[in-house]
């Protein structure tokens, strides 16, 4: 095959972007759903969805346990549409944080900008795809053009921001988030970065440089000379720093991957490296296709991450892992919670608290360092 862009000169034959737009759906809170979930779904994976609806409206959601909750998404989720459940939750104050990997924050960007993905099909000719410049994720497909203006989008974007020096994801995506506030009037209702920027909810990539966005700041590095730089460090600290914070915790882990490691890395640290005993989750979550037998961290069993301190032995009857496919279980979970008794909780806008809540994790530690120096 010639070493071209996908879309330059080459052979159209079939319609491959006819298929109906995909749209992000927002969870209503539908009783019929809820009576579903609570009456039909009885037994397997089934019931186990039904129990992670339950822990996490029963008493994540609840004010006495005051639960900080950190989302983390992995996958193709965006693309699919299930940025809009996001979109619910945060806007509920029912996520407090979220880890996403990189690709799923840049394909909502495409939602940011009005760009149109479309519904299609996973048994189609991909060299026609190809000739024809249509990008395929699975079944979801739009064109290669959709790409190449998003990253105009960001490259402009990292020019007028201003932005330099080492920075954590959270003040990238934040700052990301308020210029297509400012620019795309509305799109809050449809982008992820939009809708946390105006919740006031930290968004962190894990690994910034596997995907689109960091490959534009690299582009902004090497042809504008920017220094601009992602700190992990910064990262860490913070999400330790919520964790340190939270009068109970909670997680809400769709697949696996580095998201779900980076978030339930937080207790180990504080314990193994700060030297500070706060215990590990109080509530656990995971819907995933992943099996434990293969040994990998996606998928690794609650009961599991309790010899690492990320789980507190004493709550296992509060974790569940329900083994579905998030693009079907993820929305069923949110009409659940939506449809629930609490219906909004108080925004607790950790965007704003970063500094003064990493300020009390650095006090703590030199507390701990001091005393084990004794």
């Amino acid at each position: 095959m010639p070493h071209r862009s996908p879309g330059s000169p080459g052979k159209s034959r079939t319609n491959h972007l006819s298929g109906r737009p995909i749209r992000y759906y927002r969870p209503k809170g539908s009783p019929e759903v809820r009576h579903l979930i609570d009456e039909g779904f009885q037994a397997f994976n089934a019931a186990r969805l039904g129990e992670a609806c339950r822990i996490f409206t029963d008493k994540m959601l609840q004010p006495e346990n005051d639960t900080t909750i950190g989302l983390t998404v992995a996958g193709a989720l965006t693309p699919a549409g299930l940025g809009g459940c996001v979109v619910e939750l945060m806007n509920r104050g029912m996520v407090d944080f979220v880890i996403s990997t990189g690709a799923n924050l840049y394909h909502d960007l495409h939602y940011a900008l009005n760009f149109t993905l479309h519904r299609g099909s996973p048994f189609v000719n991909d060299v026609e795809l190809y000739d024809q410049g249509v990008i395929r994720i699975y079944d979801v497909l739009f064109p290669a053009s959709v790409l190449l203006e998003t990253d105009a989008y960001v490259r402009d974007f990292l020019v007028r921001s201003g932005l330099n020096g080492p920075i954590p994801t959270s003040e990238l995506h934040y700052r990301l988030g308020l210029d297509l506030l400012d620019r795309q009037p509305g799109c809050e209702e449809h982008s992820v970065l939009a809708a946390a920027a105006k919740a006031g909810v930290p968004i962190y990539t894990s690994s910034p440089g596997d995907s689109s966005i960091g490959m534009n700041i690299a582009y902004h590095e090497l042809i504008n000379n920017s220094t601009l730089m992602i700190d992990p460090n910064r990262d860490v600290n913070e999400v330790c720093a919520f964790i340190l914070a939270g009068k109970k915790n909670g997680c809400v882990i769709l697949g696996g991957g580095s998201p779900k490691n980076f978030y339930l890395q937080g207790q180990p640290t504080l314990w193994e490296v700060y030297g500070i005993p706060k215990g590990g989750n109080d509530y656990f979550i995971q819907i995933t296709t992943d099996s434990v037998v293969w040994g990998g961290l996606s998928g690794a069993t609650p009961a599991e991450a309790v010899s690492w301190g990320k789980v507190n032995p004493g709550v296992l009857p509060d974790t569940v892992v329900a083994y579905c496919d998030s693009t079907i279980a993820f929305p069923l979970f949110c009409e659940y919670a939506v449809g629930g008794a609490i219906g909004q909780r108080p925004l607790k806008r950790l965007i704003e608290k970063r500094e003064s809540l990493v300020a009390t994790l650095r006090a703590q530690a030199l507390e701990a360092r001091s005393e084990s120096a004794q």
